[in-house]
């Protein structure tokens, strides 16, 4: 059985974890790069930013997000400072505040996100530096159990609340894609009788999942298949594709197969949803996204993605009747229907 819903509400929680390495992102803007006052000099956009600055531009642009929600950076493809910003991280400013800031630079972390700004390569916490060292991680039963756990506790939360905000009473199967413990695929079958779902995972995670679904007493609905959501065809008898939390650890190049994949696999008028920390279509926040993208692109080679982004990706696939839905904690769903060719 899922947990009964709790009555009361855990985003601050949520975002104080999501958030971690946002302040230490805030530093290396201000006291390393000084930042705004190379923006103040000379706006531009992000790929001409980091090639200036001789930086990565996944990296740059998370923190230029950041720095967006915050205030301090105007919306916009051309990156410029507002008000906000000119009066206190400009240089020659009576409030410039970068002195305050550097403070605070000698810490670990601020260095480590130095280094994944330079080189474009994740300090991931499975002590690898690539995708694919996380990949051979959840190879590994006993990480891949813990991790699981990790998502599953948070899922607790979230997963109902997505179910609650779809409409999915005339679908039939979902296929949830690099399902983790497969709380979604139970959430969703749970809120909507006639649904049934099958959880993608990779060996031996799989094994894991099962365990999971057969503990919560899913079994009857919700199945577990084995196989690479990157390498393995997607059945074809699904009429709706979950992708839960996936997206964002993946750079844009991975993000896009895995939408071409659903693309391939739907039927017409199935239905991709994409559930996720979503930023809005200007990339000007939610800041708690903006945060989180900071962990996110520290962790893995992925990072938060935009509405907009994700939204020309999925038309230029074939997808259309594409619509915005709020969930819990500061998450969303992306909901994208396939056309007729």
């Amino acid at each position: 059985m899922l947990p009964v819903p709790p009555s009361t509400d855990p985003s601050l929680l949520y975002r104080y974890r999501d958030a971690a390495c946002a302040t230490d992102a805030l530093v290396v803007a201000i006291a390393e790069l000084d930042l705004l006052t190379e923006i103040a000099r000379s706006p531009g956009s992000v790929p001409d930013l980091a090639l200036r600055l001789g930086v990565a531009e996944r990296p740059l642009d998370v923190i230029v997000t950041l720095l967006r929600s915050l205030g301090v950076i105007e919306p916009g493809p051309v990156v410029r400072c507002t008000d906000l910003g000119r009066d206190h991280l400009v240089r020659g400013s009576e409030f410039f505040l970068r002195p305050y800031f550097t403070t605070l630079a000698t810490r670990p972390q601020v260095q480590a996100l130095l280094d994944v700004l330079r080189q474009d390569k994740p300090s991931a916490w499975t002590g690898g530096a690539t995708s694919k060292a996380w990949v051979d991680a959840m190879e590994g039963e006993a990480f891949a159990a813990q991790f699981t756990a990790a998502m599953d506790c948070r899922g607790a939360y979230l997963a109902p609340a997505l179910a609650k905000a779809l409409d999915l009473s005339r679908s039939e199967r979902v296929l949830d894609i690099a399902g983790g413990s497969g709380i979604y695929a139970c959430a969703l079958v749970d809120q909507n009788p006639g649904l049934c779902a099958t959880v993608l995972e990779r060996a031996p995670m799989d094994r894991v999942t099962l365990s999971h679904v057969s503990q919560r007493g899913f079994s009857e609905r919700v199945a577990v298949l084995a196989g690479d959501m990157f390498e393995d065809a997607y059945p074809a008898d699904h009429d709706v594709h979950l992708l839960s939390n996936v997206l964002h650890d993946w750079d844009e190049a991975a993000a896009r197969k895995l939408l071409a994949k659903s693309a391939a696999a739907l039927p017409v008028s199935g239905r991709l949803l994409i559930h996720d920390a979503l930023l809005d279509a200007d990339k000007s926040g939610p800041i708690e996204v903006a945060e989180y993208s900071v962990f996110l692109m520290l962790t893995t080679v992925g990072r938060c993605y935009s509405v907009s982004e994700l939204s020309g990706w999925l038309q230029s696939l074939g997808f259309g009747q594409i619509t915005h839905v709020p969930t819990a904690a500061y998450r969303s769903a992306l909901i994208a229907t396939k056309r007729a060719p």
